[in-house]
């Protein structure tokens, strides 16, 4: 049987992805900086913003970071010494613990979040119409 012919994307669709890098590149630099302020690596910070929005076991945040769960363990411990994550029993499975953001990790996450100039800058210049197109575009690219 033929092997189906693989068109090769287009000037558009390149140019598409090339930005698409750039802003993500952008959208990192940015994080690390708005880290650094709150003397947090951007592993931290990532791990802090995930558990804003709900606690999460280890294994399941090592997914999220796409990374090993001993380095999870090794980053909760050093924000639970500095009083922004706590560890408590999985309210489903008494026997698993889960990471989750303190009311201070909750403050620093939004912190955080306000601190990012990417969402401050290029986006604030876009008109609502703009930024709503450009989240339902992004949807619809995530949920392919």
């Amino acid at each position: 049987m033929p092997t189906p012919h693989k068109t090769r994307p287009d000037a558009l669709t390149m140019e598409v992805v090339e930005l698409i890098g750039d802003v993500v590149a952008r959208f990192y630099s940015d994080y690390e900086d708005a880290a650094a302020e709150h003397a947090l690596t951007g592993a931290q910070a990532r791990l802090l913003s995930l558990l804003s929005l709900e606690p999460l076991p280890m294994r399941r945040l090592a997914q999220k970071l796409k990374c090993e769960p001993s380095n999870v363990t090794g980053i909760v411990d050093r924000l639970e010494t500095r009083g922004l994550v706590e560890r408590r029993p999985d309210p489903a499975d008494r026997r698993v613990k889960v990471a989750a953001a303190t009311e201070a990790g909750l403050q620093v996450a939004r912190e955080l979040r306000e601190g990012l100039r990417f969402a401050r800058e290029p986006l604030a210049g876009l008109s609502q119409g703009e930024r709503e197109s450009l989240r339902d575009l992004l949807r619809r690219m995530r949920d392919a």
